[in-house]
């Protein structure tokens, strides 16, 4: 294993953070973007293109994209996630070019989210990239319940590899492997990454945990231990997946660069304004969020 020394952070509170929360008005969410962008994170995912009617918190994609740089530099790469070509083609119409398309790798999450087997939702990779290269993007395959599925149980590590594998074939430029429900350790982790980079040797892995059984950080430290140099987090450590029963939160932005900063990682952002805007997320979402660090504050140095 080669230990990345640097790791770039993709915010993904502004997505993943909010769809399960009652819809945010879009100034709320100006609000907390230029909170988000004040941190120093080069990548931030924006909103998804999906259906409003199956995730209402996400239906202002396009009012979002259209008023988002009057906060965020354009040096700060602006990304969406899509289900489809549909929102591929959404995506790209409102100006975001750089795609995060979902593929589950077990076929139970994959109807439920998509109303599509694996296979079907594969097929589709290739229309998705047509679509984003067509208007000069890029397109990351991000495959979820990489590690289990709330409706099959575990995923089969080699069947991850080879629904990644055809993602690539198809104009995927990139993957990433989600923890849709929170129930990787890092020993699955570190085996899981080895198996695909030695069978795929992608030009870039990402990894995108949820703590909900208290391990997405552990699991992140493995990710990062075994190469991977790109994470997601959410700011607060909000999040989850509405097609997945009992997946809740994902690891918290703050509590990531606590932990990779403080462990010699470089992250490029600054601790105390993760923390600034935590708490405006919970001041916008009107609860407390699962923020461990935001509740006991940086360590005295």
């Amino acid at each position: 294993m080669t230990a990345a020394t640097t790791v770039s952070i993709r915010e993904v509170g502004l997505r993943d953070g909010l769809q399960l929360e009652d819809p945010v008005p879009t100034d709320d969410k100006l609000a907390l973007l230029a909170a988000i962008a004040a941190t120093g994170v080069r990548r931030i995912e924006l909103t998804a293109f999906v259906s409003p009617r199956a995730v209402p918190a996400m239906a202002d994609a396009e009012e979002l994209a259209a008023r988002a740089r009057e906060v965020v530099p354009e040096s700060v790469e602006l990304s969406a996630l899509v289900a489809g070509p549909g929102g591929a083609r959404r995506a790209v119409a409102a100006g975001i070019t750089t795609v995060e398309y979902v593929i589950s790798a077990a076929d139970g999450h994959s109807r439920a989210n998509v109303r599509a087997s694996t296979d079907e939702a594969v097929a589709r990779t290739e229309e998705v990239a047509g679509i984003v290269h067509g208007a000069g993007g890029q397109v990351e395959a991000i495959i979820a319940t990489a590690f289990d599925c709330p409706f099959d149980g575990p995923t089969d590590p080699d069947r991850v590899v080879a629904v990644a594998g055809r993602a690539l074939e198809l104009g995927a430029d990139t993957l990433a492997v989600a923890d849709t429900i929170g129930t990787a350790v890092p020993g699955r982790v570190l085996d899981l990454v080895s198996r695909i980079r030695s069978a795929l040797a992608p030009a870039r892995l990402g990894a995108h945990f949820h703590d909900t059984r208290g391990a997405g950080l552990a699991c992140a430290w493995a990710a990062a231990a075994a190469g991977v140099t790109d994470l997601d987090a959410s700011v607060g450590g909000l999040g989850g997946c509405p097609f997945a029963p009992g997946a809740t939160g994902n690891i918290a932005t703050e509590e990531l660069v606590y932990l990779l900063e403080d462990s010699g990682v470089a992250t490029g952002m600054d601790l105390s304004a993760t923390l600034t805007a935590a708490a405006e997320t919970a001041r916008i979402v009107g609860h407390p969020v699962p923020s461990g660090l935001l509740r006991a504050g940086d360590r005295k140095r």
